[in-house]
């Protein structure tokens, strides 16, 4: 004879757990320090002042 399933607690649970999941992710991404993200957009600025640098010119294209 199968289990019987209670559905209510059975999507209560199902719905704490998608949550919990999306709590994890929100930790993941806005749960940085100011610092850090200050040491990231500082990369990421020179890593594109870099590029702009290195750039070929198109050869007298105008």
């Amino acid at each position: 004879m199968a289990d019987l399933i209670n559905l209510k607690r059975f999507k209560k649970r199902s719905e704490r757990e998608q949550s919990a999941k999306q709590a994890d992710a929100n930790r993941a991404r806005f749960g940085r320090t100011k610092a850090e993200r200050a040491l990231d957009e500082r990369r990421k600025d020179l890593a594109g002042n870099f590029l702009d640098q290195h750039k070929l010119d198109d050869g007298g294209a105008s």
